[in-house]
């Protein structure tokens, strides 16, 4: 029987309920590696390894932030080399597994990672080199979710970049930028940016709430600079339209801005000021639990 392969975040590998699942599966017959990455390459490394043993699925546990890693080094091999990728939800915010309604219990979402469906999903693209699975953000929204302290997320979890944001409304800056599309095109001042595989960023808020996963599009969420607090809170809250808040769709885009922007993949930090996004269709396999309402 091909192996499954778990590679799991460091900081995690000595929690009992981890352990005592992985336990309880190797018990029942299922060969479930484990490897614990302790700095970065390491996770390139072990997804070599996997592949190289034909194993039947990848499970990353870690959160948002590991998961980009794996991506991000899965596409470094071809379309037929990918195995099908799972998640152990371990981070703070877990942005990408809640939205896919993976469960939190580790031993629950190891038997679903190595039972469920393997669904094709798309993946993102930033600049041809850059991959995320679930969301960008860019304007204030990026500043709060990468200056948030550790100690506040590890007492918090995704309520603490709520937390933090609302201690630092007086650092409320938009940024100027220009984004076009085939068909459409804006410019002006935005206090967030989304763009959306995924539909949720920065400790569960609904950024991109209509994104699919496997639509071949990517959803735009722009946070407009007119009446800042009340357009923010309307979009983390409501569903109905707000005339400060714009969507639309496209598989690709291209953002530009005369300054730098830092648009956060989920949870990497990348800068720059020009920032060609793009979607690429069925780019990977997820087991993903049935129903999943972000499959189209």
């Amino acid at each position: 029987m091909a192996p499954a392969f778990l590679i799991l975040n460091g900081k995690k590998a000595s929690e009992p309920t981890i352990r005592d699942a992985v336990t309880q599966l190797r018990d029942e017959g299922i060969n479930l590696q484990v490897r614990v990455t302790w700095e970065f390459g390491d996770c390139h490394r072990f997804i070599k390894e996997a592949i190289a043993a034909r194993c039947s699925t990848l499970i990353v546990g870690g959160g948002d932030g590991s998961l980009n890693e794996a991506v991000n080094s899965l596409m470094q091999f071809s379309a037929d080399q990918r195995p099908p990728l799972a998640v152990l939800p371990l981070g703070t915010a877990n942005d990408f597994a809640t939205s896919v309604g993976i469960p939190q219990e580790p031993e629950a979402a190891l038997r679903l990672a190595l039972t469920a469906t393997a669904h094709p999903i798309d993946l993102a693209c930033v600049n041809q080199q850059h991959y995320f699975i679930n969301m960008a953000t860019g304007g204030f929204g990026t500043r709060i979710t990468t200056e948030t302290p550790e100690k506040l997320k590890s007492a918090l979890g995704g309520a603490s970049y709520i937390l933090h944001g609302l201690l630092r409304m007086d650092r409320l800056k938009p940024d100027s930028c220009t984004i076009t599309s085939e068909q459409w095109q804006w410019q002006g001042d935005a206090l967030v940016i989304a763009v959306g595989n995924g539909r949720i960023a920065g400790g569960g808020q609904r950024l991109c709430p209509t994104a699919l996963i496997n639509d071949q599009q990517l959803a735009l969420t722009i946070i407009t600079a007119q009446e800042v607090l009340p357009s923010l809170l309307h979009a983390l809250t409501r569903d109905d339209e707000n005339p400060n808040i714009i969507n639309q769709r496209a598989s690709e885009f291209t953002l530009t801005s005369e300054h730098t922007m830092t648009f956060n993949l989920d949870g990497e930090p990348y800068s720059g000021t020009r920032f060609h996004f793009n979607v690429l269709g069925e780019a990977i396999r997820f087991r993903l639990p049935s129903p999943c309402t972000l499959l189209g």
